[in-house]
């Protein structure tokens, strides 16, 4: 197995604190906000060997196994992160498969760098994701039904915004989620500002509920995605706790540490709480605008001790291990690659220690087996 050395991205929403705290070393003061473990061109993990994504494209089936590449082609199926959110994340959704095909081919067809800044698909697969909670997590995900909304935003008293309140008392609450998203990011940008200010206040004396709206607007005063935040469940995970993400569902991470998984792509449609390009007509076309009961994932344990997170999808698999001191030593080998990311304790995957934060790269059928006591997560996929 590979001990990896991973790319630390500096976006400016990231902790300063959280990920250099988790691997105890001293912050820097810059922003720290997410770890990649994986062979995503864009920051591939490296290893003794060479890049990861290199040592793959040499020989696939012995990195990855004959059954991951005749189900997923020559290519890691997913990315594993380290997630620090300082301050709150994009309102963001993600394509689903075919989407993603026809949105790349089109954008390729057209000639579009895939760098540019008004680029939509960075590539042609879809991002399904799990994020799995650290330290208390705090965000958005999935649509209310359109009535709560309505009451939340209500609350505030502001009059420009009683026409979105009315609209979202009408019926179905498809069109009416469709409607009032529409209206607010085609809305006239100055007077949006006034309407976001005016909100960001009456959030900050109301507290309570409307807190979190309050804090969005400091950080992104003026941006129409303050309001259309409000139309989303607002999701507070504990440390173990996990929530599922699936194509078309818009969601933002507020605040917290975790690890996350998601399909080994990088694309992203914005709908707000972002300088960054949104593009209304694809965003439009991909969101699923249906209210959204929030369901909170717990691992299920197993009898060999490894704790699962159940997803719907194939291309990435999460689970865990909790080792006390003592215990036997856990065979993990699979006939699929994985990544093993230790987050407390002290532990050994094979031959190699794991402190807080230190991940190896097993390929497909190797041998593996944990010791020593400690939190160890698994990623791996289902093939």
């Amino acid at each position: 197995m590979d001990r990896l050395v991973n790319t630390v991205r500096p976006y400016a929403w990231g902790s300063t604190t959280a990920i250099p705290e988790l691997l105890g070393i001293a912050p820097t003061g810059e922003p720290q906000a997410e770890m990649w473990m994986g062979a995503h061109p864009g920051a591939p993990s490296r290893t003794e060997r060479g890049a990861l994504n290199d040592l793959i494209a040499a020989d696939p089936v012995r990195e990855l196994g004959e059954r991951t590449v005749e189900k997923f082609g020559p290519r890691l199926p997913f990315l594993l992160k380290l997630l620090a959110a300082g301050a709150p994340l994009s309102l963001q959704v993600h394509p689903d498969l075919a989407q993603a095909e026809a949105g790349y081919a089109a954008e390729e067809a057209a000639g579009i760098p895939v760098d540019a800044p008004h680029r939509t698909y960075k590539d042609a697969n879809h991002k399904p994701e799990l994020i799995c909670a650290l330290t208390p997590f705090d965000g958005l995900c999935g649509f209310r039904n359109p009535v709560e909304a309505a009451d939340l935003i209500a609350a505030l008293g502001v009059d420009s915004l009683k026409p979105y309140v009315d609209l979202l008392h009408a019926h179905p609450e498809e069109a009416a989620l469709r409607e009032v998203l529409t209206a607010l990011l085609t809305a006239d940008r100055e007077e949006m500002a006034h309407t976001v200010a005016e909100a960001h206040a009456a959030a900050d004396r109301l507290g309570g509920d409307h807190a979190p709206y309050a804090l969005l607007a400091h950080h992104y005063p003026s941006d129409p995605g303050v309001i259309a935040a409000m139309l989303l469940n607002r999701v507070r995970l504990q440390p173990g706790e996990a929530l599922y993400l699936g194509a078309g569902v818009p969601h933002a991470y507020i605040e917290g540490l975790g690890v996350e998984i998601m399909a080994n792509s990088d694309n992203v449609l914005r709908c707000g709480l972002t300088p960054k390009h949104v593009d209304v007509p694809e965003l439009l076309r991909v969101v699923r605008f249906e209210p959204n009961e929030l369901t909170v994932l717990r691992p299920e344990a197993s009898p060999s001790g490894e704790e699962v997170y159940e997803t719907p999808i194939d291309e990435f698999r999460l689970s865990r291990y909790v080792r006390a001191e003592g215990a036997a030593p856990t065979d993990v080998t699979a006939p699929t690659p994985q990544i093993l990311l230790a987050v407390a304790g002290r532990t050994q995957a094979g031959e190699v220690t794991l402190a807080p934060g230190e991940s190896v790269f097993v390929p497909a059928g190797e041998a593996a087996e944990l010791t020593g006591a400690g939190t160890v997560f698994r990623a791996t996929l289902v093939a």
